[in-house]
């Protein structure tokens, strides 16, 4: 088996497209649109819901309660991106939480955490946003 090292992959008919074949030899994916290209991870508890990991994220804004907007740092190309949040919290409480994207821009997302056992919006200890498309 060979190794391959570099620093920079470029398509060879399109700079910005290159085709991986998948598992079965039969397919093939383009690699820059299997990318997510957006995810953060933080905690919604906190002042400022501030990052505690993440990538293509230049922040955060804690709107109100369960309601934060994540900037990108790079653009997407359109708001027709797909975007997902999830949030979990590690207390006693055993409700249903739900979470949904209250907001797409080019350069952001709103995301909206409650609970549909009392519909009261809440923050959660960890939460959790990504974005899959194509940047600007």
């Amino acid at each position: 088996m060979a190794t391959l090292k570099t620093n920079t992959l470029t398509g060879t008919s399109t700079a910005g497209s290159i085709a991986v074949t998948g598992e079965g030899n039969s397919t093939t994916t383009n690699l820059q649109q299997g990318l997510v290209k957006s995810w953060v991870n933080f905690d919604g508890t906190a002042s400022g819901a501030t990052a505690r990991d993440s990538f293509n994220v230049s922040g955060m804004t804690d709107n109100a309660t369960g309601d934060y907007t994540a900037a990108f740092t790079n653009s997407m190309a359109n708001a027709n991106y797909s975007a997902m949040v999830a949030c979990g919290d590690t207390g006693g409480t055993k409700s249903t939480r739900d979470e949904e994207i209250l907001a797409i821009a080019t350069g952001s997302v709103r995301l909206h955490i409650f609970h549909t056992n009392d519909e009261a919006d809440r923050d959660e200890a960890y939460v959790g946003g990504l974005v899959a498309g194509d940047l600007a």
